[in-house]
């Protein structure tokens, strides 16, 4: 046997099979999280799926192999810990991916509403704490596990009425930082992914209300905004690296945008 042989065996011996694995998923009923479920489902994983809205991810679960679905607010620090006991007849738990979050309002600082704030505070920050202070003894005792956080280009780069948003998902980006500093030596790795303008089905949709229109014109002209699959394609590939593998931060962006505040446009009427 060649030395670069016996190398491949033995971080193959070192990397669990998918198919032994469990991922909790949050915020798993649309977008990102629906598309995160379905592609670490396809890669072998059991795939436990959370988020408030029940009969969608009841729904999605039954589309999946070996997936369980369970009705959860990550604000809610009683109902992740409950959440979390009741994974116990589970072998264990390896994976978590903190997606669930979002947006409220695009008002300037000097007048936004603080109730937008908290609730992007509670959701983008609190959400992801909860979650991972909660499972982070299950992830830990697996031997192996893996802390994603979904943050986004509003938490390296600020833009104009994105303040809340941009300070809730800072607070992501800094969660993600400081606990891979602190688990330095044991058995996590810690990956942020920060995807930039990513078109779904809600996201500016509920920033904005409800208004239609408005979301719309976020992805005007652009003729190729990042799909919540391509983000998904993103997550499943870093989680799915050997386990000596940690990819600290995972920034995407579709071609056509450049920054935050610059991306080209086509001429529309």
């Amino acid at each position: 046997m060649t030395a670069d042989a016996r190398s491949a065996d033995a971080l193959s011996a070192q990397t669990p099979s998918a198919e032994a694995r469990t991922a909790v998923v949050t915020g798993a009923s649309s977008g990102i999280g629906a598309a995160t479920a379905r592609a670490l489902a396809a890669a072998g994983y059991r795939v436990v799926l959370t988020a408030r809205r029940k009969d969608r991810i009841e729904a999605l679960a039954a589309e999946l192999p070996n997936a369980q679905a369970h009705a959860l607010d990550v604000t809610d620090r009683a109902a992740v810990d409950a959440f979390v006991a009741s994974l116990d007849e589970l072998p264990s738990v390896d994976v978590l991916v903190n997606n669930a979050g979002g947006a409220f309002g695009a008002e300037p600082v000097a007048t936004g509403d603080p109730a937008d704030w908290r609730a992007m505070y509670e959701v983008n920050v609190l959400g992801v704490l909860h979650m991972t202070q909660a499972l982070l003894p299950r992830l830990t005792a697996s031997g192996d596990g893996t802390v994603v956080v979904l943050s986004s280009t509003a938490g390296h780069a600020t833009y104009e009425g994105g303040g809340g948003y941009v300070a809730a998902k800072h607070g992501a980006h800094v969660i993600a930082e400081t606990l891979r500093l602190e688990l330095c030596g044991e058995p996590v790795r810690v990956i942020e992914v920060a995807p930039g303008m990513v078109k779904t089905d809600e996201f500016a949709t509920t920033r904005f209300r409800g208004d239609a229109e408005k979301a719309a014109k976020v992805y005007e002209g652009v003729e190729q905004p990042l799909s919540a699959e391509d983000v998904a394609d993103t997550i499943a590939w870093a989680i799915t690296r050997p386990s000596h593998v940690n990819i600290d931060l995972l920034v995407v962006r579709p071609r056509a945008q450049a920054s935050n505040t610059k991306v080209h446009r086509t001429r529309t009427s």
